[in-house]
């Protein structure tokens, strides 16, 4: 991800990611506004599209709503369309009460090679204060860094087979919630079943890191991390989960290198009439095919890894 490098000029905005996806894939996901709403516009928003007449001359108009209940209506109009190659579009939009935002926006897909695409990002302004009062007012470069992270996560679950995996617990939902995100409640039940956690380090924010060594019933040593990706008070956790080494860096799986880097993660929660029930969504980020098909050839197992950990979780809450 880069964000106005050194060669561009003071009105713009350049954001860029490898997505882990074919062209063809990556442009779908772009351009068909039934995949746009999955994953378009910073963590904790929606965008709900009003229109999205895709062609030269035609109009994108959209909403966004930001985790507060504010809305940002938006407008384009589109201008050059290249198939798989490039989009162009004029944009007008910003805060429904406040300042506005006005810039010319050209995005480009480049085949890295058959299963990767560089996804860019051009944004130019009328002016370089209008840049700054987007990067100031609206957060406009880590919200672009947000959507391309987004899309890609949102790529990865379409072209893998997610696990999910639905359990109710007979506990309020503010107990199960601090199970999950307190040190004491993860240090009990997180893990393999029967393993032991020590947690070295948990910085509950966007951001922030959750990082632990496990010991299994032989006497075998393993890191681990999460790194938070979203963080909504009683309804929902999403995060990057990886092993790790111990000083928190990103590391292979012990058992083999056909394991993805990544895992992305999100647990939702709902109150059931004084039970809570939680789900589990887990599927591999910028992963290779083979990867991916490692993760779908092993859902059995990973089914009774989850459910040992779960069931240890219900035992604590129990307690």
């Amino acid at each position: 991800m880069t964000a106005t490098p050194e060669n561009s000029s003071d009105r713009e905005i350049v954001l860029t990611r490898v997505l882990h996806a074919p062209r063809e894939l990556v442009w779908q996901v772009w351009t068909d506004p039934k995949h746009v709403g999955h994953w378009w516009g910073p963590r904790g928003f929606t965008t709900n599209i009003r229109k999205m007449d895709f062609r030269v001359g035609g109009y994108w108009e959209h909403t966004m709503v930001g985790p507060d209940g504010t809305n940002y209506p938006n407008k384009s109009k589109f201008t050059e369309i290249v198939p798989l190659e490039k989009i162009t579009y004029v944009h007008g939009g910003g805060h429904e009460e406040g300042p506005g935002a006005h810039f010319t926006a050209t995005w480009t897909f480049e085949a890295v090679d058959a299963t990767k695409t560089r996804l860019t990002g051009r944004m130019v302004f009328p002016s370089s204060g209008m840049r700054d009062l987007v990067v100031r007012e609206f957060g406009a470069i880590e919200g672009g860094r947000q959507t391309l992270e987004r899309a890609s996560e949102y790529v990865g679950r379409l072209q893998a087979r997610p696990l999910v995996i639905v359990r109710d617990f007979a506990a309020p939902l503010d107990a199960v919630w601090r199970a999950w995100t307190e040190r004491e409640g993860l240090a009990r039940w997180w893990g393999p079943k029967g393993a032991k956690i020590a947690v070295q380090e948990l910085e509950l924010r966007p951001g922030g890191r959750f990082h632990y060594r496990m010991t299994t019933p032989d006497g075998s040593v393993m890191w681990g991390r999460f790194i938070y990706r979203e963080i909504v008070p009683q309804r929902r956790l999403v995060w990057a989960n990886a092993f790790s080494d111990p000083e928190g860096g990103l590391a292979r799986a012990p058992f083999g290198d056909a394991w993805a880097l990544e895992m992305y993660t999100q647990v939702d929660f709902a109150e059931l009439g004084g039970k809570t029930r939680v789900t589990v969504t887990f599927f591999p980020v910028d992963a290779s095919e083979a990867e991916r098909k490692v993760f779908d050839d092993n859902h059995p197992s990973m089914q009774q890894g989850w459910g040992g950990s779960l069931e240890v979780l219900a035992a604590c809450l129990a307690d």
